[in-house]
């Protein structure tokens, strides 16, 4: 996830794209005289699927903290001596002769060009140009991005927010309540193991794609429950596709013949992870609902390369809402407006994936009236450990004021757990955060399959009640 996370998250509507700092680990690996680094890294994959990664002990861990610097000093050195190459996700490693001059460095460990050249927007309208290279330093140092080089003109000519009514509260509790017996943490617990398996969803990996279709695989067989559902990748030129499922609304489902994902007019419901803030804040003829999670997962120290399970960072906020979708679909209940599950692709580079379906959803005039993004849903140690009361996080900042007090009285009316406010959406106080992600300690041990639970029941309750809502 990109940091400052919506861990729990809880964001609505829209929100500046974060980045984490990140837990360093360190292991030793030997690399064979006349071997290339990037290919010992491969073969250790390949012969380790699924290693027992011990977590590092204190001293390594303090001395990879304080010293990243001097790490990636060091993995430059050893993948300068040892001669790795750029090559495509996916494709099969190759030695390459030994130069004289190898000039290539850790950042081809990424899968691009090092120095191609990106635009980051640090926050609303404050915007800068760096190197692929420097942007993911920027990342491991912590600092907030978001990555817009692909759409930096539709930011320029993103026009005026359209502002939404929303419900005062719930207004379907009789309906809403006997669906949220129906969602079971055990479907959660059993798709979170197959999709933390993995070796890495970094969105440039062959395995990334490989558990993108995986993923496709599931909400296909989930929406066959109603055949007027509709379910399709949304691609993208680096391998890990979005994916997208739309469910209808009744007066849509009822005509022959209208391919409802396709209607402008109606006012989309969107469930996902991770949107950039200036389309759904601004975006015209913006009227959806939809739940939303990234499906993506990132180790900082070699994206393309390390093992990196994912599991809160989202994984979590994945197969959450994978399980309100299945309830939702499975109730069939007439709906005024269409509702839309997202998975999205690369939410780890910069939220290429979010910003790409947005791009695309102004270009066509679809209208999106919310948005609920999951991203991280089951970490809650820290804050039990501190002697605080286990929350949802609602985010407060780069999100519609309106939409955000509706999303609180449908927590009161639908969770048995409180929320409270947070700069950013988590699955608690920030403070109290996960700090494994992006290592490979972001495990499924570490999580908590009730809390997640508490946000399948939001995500499903949010999802109806917008979904049955009169929002123009």
């Amino acid at each position: 996830m990109h940091h400052p996370r919506v861990r729990s998250k809880v964001g609505v509507m829209s929100e500046q794209a974060w980045v984490a700092g990140m837990s360093w680990g360190v292991s030793s690996i030997n690399v064979a005289r006349g071997t290339s680094f990037a290919t010992t890294l491969c073969s250790l994959a390949r012969d380790h699927p699924q290693p027992a990664a011990q977590p590092p002990n204190r001293s390594q861990r303090t001395f990879a903290m304080r010293s990243p610097a001097l790490l990636l000093s060091l993995f430059t050195a050893a993948a300068t001596a040892s001669h790795i190459h750029p090559h495509v996700a996916g494709q099969p490693q190759h030695q390459q002769p030994i130069v004289e001059h190898d000039e290539t460095d850790v950042a081809s460990s990424l899968g691009v060009d090092h120095t191609a050249v990106r635009v980051i927007e640090l926050e609303p309208g404050v915007t800068k140009r760096v190197t692929e290279q420097e942007k993911w330093n920027l990342k491991r140092a912590g600092v907030n991005f978001m990555d817009i080089t692909d759409h930096e003109e539709s930011y320029i000519s993103i026009a005026s927010k359209r502002v939404y009514k929303y419900p005062s509260g719930p207004q379907h509790e009789a309906i809403i309540k006997p669906l949220l017996a129906k969602l079971d943490k055990s479907n959660m617990q059993k798709h979170l193991e197959k999709f933390t398996s993995f070796w890495t969803r970094y969105f440039r990996s062959s395995s990334g794609a490989e558990s993108s279709r995986w993923l496709l695989s599931q909400v296909n067989g989930t929406a066959k429950a109603n055949p007027l559902v509709s379910v399709a990748p949304f691609t993208h030129a680096w391998g890990q596709n979005s994916i997208i499922a739309h469910v209808p609304p009744s007066a849509e489902a009822n005509v022959t013949g209208v391919d409802s994902a396709k209607n402008i007019s109606s006012t989309r419901i969107v469930i996902g992870g991770q949107i950039p803030p200036s389309y759904l804040i601004t975006t015209p003829a913006a009227s959806v609902s939809s739940p939303c999670a990234h499906q993506d997962s990132v180790n900082l120290l070699i994206p393309m390369f390390l093992r990196s399970p994912g599991a809160d960072d989202d994984g979590s906020g994945t197969v959450t809402i994978l399980e309100a979708f299945r309830v939702l679909v499975e109730a069939a209940l007439p709906l005024k407006n269409p509702v839309e599950f997202h998975w999205y692709s690369a939410e780890e580079g910069g939220l290429l994936g979010s910003q790409a379906i947005f791009t695309k959803y102004s270009e066509l005039g679809y209208k999106v009236g919310a948005m609920l993004q999951q991203d991280m849903t089951g970490y809650v140690k820290k804050t039990l450990d501190a002697g605080q009361p286990e929350s949802v996080g609602v985010i407060t900042d780069y999100v519609d004021p309106g939409l955000t007090a509706f999303i609180k009285t449908v927590i009161a009316t639908y969770c048995d757990i409180p929320y409270v406010e947070t700069k950013f959406v988590i699955e608690s106080e920030f403070q109290y955060s996960d700090n494994k992600i992006h290592t490979t300690e972001d495990k499924i041990e570490f999580l908590s399959f009730d809390h997640m639970l508490q946000h399948a029941k939001l995500t499903l309750a949010l999802a109806l009640e917008l979904g049955m809502a009169d929002l123009e």
